[in-house]
């Protein structure tokens, strides 16, 4: 198996040589070199894997172990995405139909001394069902982040849909009495059904005006499919990361990962957020494209405090352009509310 292996590995990192137990992040690889190698690997072995098991198998043996297993690997919800060693740990959570690979660029540059996991969407390895409601997801990743760190203080972070997951986690750990030291929400906001009448007129007129310049920039044919065929039409998912397009392509997605991406959609739809007793640290998109202007106007009266720090980019570029920025502000977040 390793046979097999190593030359995949060597074209995907372009290295002439490389060890077994090489360390696929030391060779210089990243989320976009791992997405890449699984690939490869699905071309060789006929087997769809999520690239995120790179985190759990990081060297060719370790993978070529895994790969000798008769059926998929199941893969625990926390996934240790930076080494650290000062307490408490950090939790991230991924936005609607990512992984937490999409986090990599940001904890890389991320300056701060606790060791960082990623709360990964159970169902993501094709051998669980995934979950379609954001109370289920809370405590599926509470039971392990207890088991992980029984007391508090946490510090939970979530991205996009993944707000919300640590929202209702924030809100569950307070309730029995422990502590949150952070809590930070970034460019998450509710379905829009959950939003004031004034909030939904607003954000259904720009999402329209967009709409409408979109089906103008289409060619003939594709418009009018696009007008007459409305079942047709794809469905902007927020959080979602297909390339450059703001649609999710179902030729490139596993039947698994898009279980996952519907039952987390469905999820989205069902949540209606409760007022949280706690503070909300809001990390808010410069470019507000497909969510409302203020986001104060969502959450501040859902929490007994809101402060709100706005990065460069759109929903998704704060996460693949200016992740540095990003990374910056989370890091000082941390460290304000370690210190207090």
């Amino acid at each position: 198996m390793a046979d097999v292996l190593t030359p995949i590995w060597q074209r995907v990192l372009q290295l002439p040589s490389i060890g077994a137990d090489d360390n696929f992040f030391d060779l210089g690889g990243d989320s976009s070199l791992a997405l890449e190698l699984f690939n490869q690997i699905s071309q060789v072995y006929d087997r769809e894997l999520p690239p995120v098991i790179i985190y759990y198998a990081p060297t060719i043996a370790a993978l070529a172990t895994l790969l000798d297993q008769p059926g998929p690997p199941r893969l625990p919800p926390l996934v240790l995405l930076k080494a650290g060693t000062q307490a408490p740990p950090i939790f991230i959570t991924h936005g609607l139909g990512g992984s937490v690979m999409d986090f990599f660029q940001v904890v890389k540059h991320m300056q701060v001394c606790h060791p960082i996991h990623g709360m990964q969407a159970k169902g993501i390895d094709g051998v669980d069902e995934p979950f379609d409601r954001i109370e289920d997801m809370a405590q599926f990743y509470l039971d392990a982040v207890k088991a992980l760190q029984p007391h508090g203080p946490y510090v939970l972070i979530g991205y996009s849909l993944g707000g919300l997951v640590t929202l209702e986690m924030a809100q569950r750990l307070s309730k029995n009495g422990e502590k949150v030291a952070l809590l930070a929400m970034l460019d998450a906001y509710p379905s829009i059904r959950y939003l004031s009448s004034g909030q939904r007129l607003r954000l259904a007129g720009r999402l329209a005006r967009r709409h409408v310049c979109a089906v103008a920039r289409l060619p003939l044919r594709e418009a009018i499919s696009y007008i007459i065929r409305p079942s047709e039409r794809r469905l902007y998912i927020p959080g979602d990361r297909s390339g450059n397009a703001r649609y999710p392509s179902p030729n490139g997605t596993s039947p698994s990962m898009q279980r996952v991406r519907d039952s987390a959609y469905l999820a989205l739809t069902r949540y209606q957020p409760r007022l949280y007793s706690g503070k909300i640290r809001f990390v808010k998109a410069e470019i507000s494209s497909d969510f409302p202007d203020n986001p104060a106007g969502v959450w501040a009266k859902l929490a007994n405090g809101f402060e709100v720090e706005t990065v460069p980019g759109d929903h998704l570029g704060i996460m693949t352009t200016h992740f540095q920025r990003l990374a910056s502000v989370l890091s000082r977040l941390v460290r304000e509310a370690l210190s207090d």
